[in-house]
């Protein structure tokens, strides 16, 4: 399957026997954005490195920093401060709805619904990768985190902003899902196609919303607590 152009999302190579447009078998082979990262990393600083997290997926790359942080922080047992801790979640959780909406523009892209879509989810991802760029000068590899705390606070009038971004997202949320689940053509390419048991999902070793469309009740921002997660009360969705 491809070809694969270089700048495309997370490729690799899958050989694929296909029945119509059912996938009867798929071999993947990794390797094709390989960047030698643990490589370089043994001879530079811990902290010089971290811009490399950025780059593993520059959708996440605030929660990529974050990984590295807390492997670090949990070796040297040092403690965040309270505000760099909460700082930390909303920006962990904006690079959520980032990744999250640029996956459903990109995904229903590849299905043929072209351009409208897309431009509605990067309409709203825009206007949170202003808030990053605004509060670390990059948009999107933001190196940002720090060990012990982040590299500077925001600016004045941030959270203000962030809250009116956050504000209208319900809205835009309704008018995705209307755009998208009474599109027939969507419907007929995702409906009944690649589902997932519980087991298959859990053995595969599937996470995220992966793992919960499949019907596993499992966050690990629930299970495992890190940062400061343990003091709000949120709901996971699942299938």
């Amino acid at each position: 399957m491809g070809p694969h152009h270089p700048s495309t999302h997370g490729v690799f190579r899958m050989d694929v026997k296909l029945d119509g447009e059912t996938v009867v078998e798929l071999k993947p082979v990794f390797g094709y954005l390989h960047r030698n990262h643990e490589k370089l990393a043994e001879s530079m600083s811990y902290l010089a490195s971290m811009p490399f997290t950025d780059r593993l997926d520059y959708f996440n790359s605030m929660t990529n920093n974050w990984a590295y942080a807390l492997a670090a922080e949990q070796l040297i047992e040092i403690e965040i401060p309270e505000r760099a801790e909460y700082l930390r979640v909303i920006m962990s959780e904006l690079t959520r709805l980032v990744n999250h909406v640029s996956l459903v523009g990109f995904f229903v892209n590849d299905l043929g619904a072209l351009g409208t879509p897309l431009l509605y989810a990067f309409r709203e991802r825009e206007k949170i990768l202003d808030l990053f760029e605004q509060a670390s000068g990059a948009r999107m590899m933001c190196n940002y985190f720090r060990f012990g705390g982040l590299r500077c606070d925001v600016p004045e009038g941030w959270l203000d902003r962030t809250r009116e971004v956050v504000d209208r997202f319900p809205k835009f949320l309704d008018e995705y899902e209307k755009l998208l689940c009474e599109n027939e053509i969507i419907l007929s390419r995702t409906q009944g196609v690649g589902n997932l048991s519980k087991e298959l999902a859990i053995s595969a070793g599937i996470t995220g919303p992966m793992l919960r469309a499949s019907g596993v009740n499992y966050d690990i921002r629930k299970v495992d607590n890190y940062g400061i997660y343990d003091r709000f009360k949120f709901r996971v969705p699942y299938s």
